[in-house]
């Protein structure tokens, strides 16, 4: 158990201060930089663009759109996903 196949993070940053947050996305960009498997839950919508190979959106618990970070925040066709990444890529923009 001391080196896990894949690593399952459930919003890792949810309720921490801003200095808190940034050091909880160092510790998981190390283990992405090593290569771990991992799934993670997370409104770090930067992070996940930066980190993750692939993205998983979920609307109501379903899977709604995947593909890795350049479909998410840029080709997808699925209104949903653009309706939420829009506002993300508004909020980053200000």
């Amino acid at each position: 158990a001391l080196e896990p196949k894949i690593l399952l993070f459930d919003e890792p940053t949810s309720a921490l201060d801003p200095e808190l947050v940034n050091e909880v996305l160092k510790v998981i960009r190390a283990l992405a930089d090593e290569g771990r498997t991992m799934i993670i839950v997370t409104h770090e919508m930067r992070f996940a663009r930066d980190v993750c190979d692939r993205i998983l959106f979920l609307e109501k618990g379903h899977i709604v759109d995947s593909g890795p970070p350049s479909h998410i925040f840029g080709t997808t066709t699925n209104s949903r996903t653009r309706a939420f990444v829009g506002e993300y890529l508004n909020s980053a923009t200000t």
